[in-house]
């Protein structure tokens, strides 16, 4: 959050963190619709930047995709929602 300008920040506050629709925060930030939209969008690009940049070198096993992990977690799900019925 640090690394975001004050205008950034207090968009991505508004509808991130508080949960107000894009007409309360440009409403509340006497803004258009419009700005609070691309402030939104670029706020994001910057904190996404910054927690990259912060994982480092770990950044590319960050999201990897584990199938046989993923295939025993939904096996158990179902499993365990047919014993419910």
């Amino acid at each position: 959050m640090d690394a975001l300008p004050d205008s950034y920040r207090a968009v991505f506050m508004l509808r991130e963190i508080e949960g107000l629709s894009t007409a309360e925060t440009a409403e509340g930030l006497d803004l258009g619709e419009e700005a609070v939209k691309t402030r939104l969008h670029r706020a994001r690009a910057i904190v996404r930047r910054e927690l990259y940049a912060r994982a480092g070198g770990s950044t590319a096993d960050a999201f990897t995709f584990h199938r046989t992990r993923c295939d025993d977690i939904v096996r158990r799900v179902f499993a365990r929602l047919e014993s419910l019925t």
